[in-house]
């Protein structure tokens, strides 16, 4: 009986059919990085807030104040007799009631001095010129309040982290297309419940759960047409890190058309909708029908893809070999019980922890040194660009192993560079930054490549889906440690992302070569891709 390879490269490796799912699947990876990246618009700082006075509301009523007249009758007064104070998170120790004069409401103050007046930390009541325009004023999350900005993003990876043990497993189990599919009804369903929260415990707990199924679509879409390419063609990994490239950069022109935050929630959400058309047109992976011991079901898709790509297969292909190897539920045990299955685990975890943080540290990096957000951020998408175009022609000209290796230690390089620059020669660090910006998401476009031709197929969805699962707890850490050590120095968290960066570079030399080689069938193929 012929190999599912062989009966591949006679149906045709890359044809139409494999063309039109690619094309399909790759737009999964648009609006995945919609949600990946979305906090930086959902979350932008309010341009004009400060805390309002106990009974100012109704007093504003009464006396038909405009907001600018309010915040200046509160504010003002601070100002005068605190200059260090903004009255963003702190407000005049004061209640106002009917007594308070509408024309002069400075008088309410008495005979204290400006520089004698009592002033109160602010945890609720404050006023935004913009309401609704991010979660951040839709929820309060201000001042002593603002580390819960950097939690919804930790949860959303909290939510990838879950989604990548609790899905993959299932995808190995269920199927690649049923998980698929499912996980695009709920990233759909859970994003607009977001949108329409009515407080932000509601907001936390099905953006977690976004953030599950969201994985669950971007691993499966990844595996699916990893699996039905032959072994030459398997750039299309790479390929489809374009795709999440291109929806970096319609991000910032859908958030700068859409004035609210729920309008942006819910433009990045809905089209996960239409995915569900799929259904007609994606089959299920050959590769993972034959692991399950359904070969005629495998089979009977084999001479569908043959007659779309205007091939025909030969009469003795009657069966396909199905994997001997015994099909289990896996588990991590799976991973680490041979050396060279261990020897690759624990590399491609630590290059998927290593890889995340720095990049997603170095996205949210762009909020905080200012300029135009819309624009850095367009741009930092665009420098993405070019690293794809690099893997494609390096990776089948000199493997994968080495590029993976250099892109790391240039990201680590470039980031310590970057950090020792002087600020008064801001273009050359904007060059250096922009390397290392290029190089980092090169190694994490290669990941993705690497982890999938290192695991055998009984495995590979759930090994991809467990090492990726390190890339989520860098993602949880991500937010705090940007910001956590940017406040000590803003260049800090550079000096962290290159010592991670080079040992991550180093680390990978260690992993085999897989230029050329078809996808491992069993865990013995994977022992054997070392020699």
């Amino acid at each position: 009986m012929p190999s599912f390879d062989e009966v591949l490269k006679e149906a045709g490796e890359f044809g139409r059919f494999q063309k039109r799912v690619f094309f399909l699947l790759c737009q999964t990876g648009v609006t995945f990085s919609f949600l990946f990246t979305s906090v930086v618009f959902l979350g932008q700082a309010p341009g004009n807030y400060w805390c309002r006075i106990p009974g100012a509301a109704e007093l504003n009523e009464r006396c038909g104040w405009t907001l600018e007249e309010e915040r200046n009758f509160t504010v003002l007064p601070l100002r005068l007799g605190n200059r260090s104070s903004s009255g963003e998170c702190e407000r005049l120790d004061v209640v106002w009631d009917a007594s308070v004069s509408c024309t002069n409401p400075l008088t309410h103050y008495g005979n204290h001095s400006e520089d004698n007046l009592s002033l109160a930390a602010c945890h609720d009541h404050w006023v935004y010129k913009q309401p609704h325009s991010s979660i951040v004023s839709e929820y309060d999350l201000v001042c002593s309040n603002a580390w819960m900005l950097d939690l919804s993003q930790a949860i959303l990876n909290l939510g990838f982290l879950f989604g990548a043990f609790t899905l993959g497993y299932a995808a190995d189990r269920y199927g690649r297309i049923l998980i698929y599919l499912l996980s695009c009804l709920g990233v759909g369903i859970c994003g607009v419940i977001v949108a329409f929260a009515p407080n932000f415990t509601v907001f936390m707990i099905f953006r977690f759960l976004q953030g599950v199924f969201g994985k669950g679509t971007w691993m499966t879409c990844y595996v699916i047409v990893t699996e039905i390419v032959g072994s030459d063609q398997r750039f299309v990994g790479i390929v489809i890190q374009i795709f999440f490239t291109l929806g970096i950069m319609i991000l910032p022109g859908i958030a700068y058309v859409v004035p609210t935050w729920q309008g942006i929630q819910l433009a990045i959400s809905l089209p996960n909708f239409l995915f569900l058309l799929y259904y007609w047109v994606v089959p299920e992976s050959p590769r993972w029908l034959l692991t399950r011991k359904k070969g005629e079901k495998a089979l009977k898709i084999m001479h569908s893809i043959a007659k779309h790509n205007g091939k025909y297969l030969s009469p003795h292909y009657s069966e396909i070999t199905i994997n001997n190897e015994e099909v289990s539920n896996p588990s991590f045990l799976d991973l680490v019980r041979t050396p060279q299955m261990r020897k690759n685990t624990l590399i491609l975890m630590y290059g998927w922890f290593a890889s995340a943080l720095i990049y997603q540290g170095l996205v949210m990096r762009l909020g905080i040194v200012g300029g135009n957000l819309y624009l850095d951020f367009f741009i930092s998408g665009a420098v993405e660009l070019p690293a794809a175009l690099l893997i494609l022609v390096t990776i089948d000209r000199i493997g994968r192993r080495l590029p993976f290796a250099i892109s790391n230690i240039v990201a680590g390089v470039a980031c310590l560079v970057t950090a020792f620059l002087p600020e008064d020669i801001p273009w050359f660090k904007m060059t250096i930054a922009t390397l290392g910006r290029l190089a980092i998401t090169m190694a994490f476009e290669i990941v993705y490549l690497v982890n999938t031709e290192l695991y055998p197929t009984t495995l590979r969805n759930f090994g991809v889906s467990l090492c990726s699962s390190l890339c989520d707890l860098g993602g949880i850490i991500a937010p705090f440690l940007l910001f956590r050590l940017a406040a000590i120095w803003l260049e800090l968290p550079l000096i962290i992302f290159s010592i991670l960066a080079v040992a991550c570079g180093l680390l990978v030399l260690l992993l085999p070569e897989t230029k050329g080689i078809s996808l491992p069938e069993t865990v013995e193929d994977v022992e054997h891709l070392s020699r």
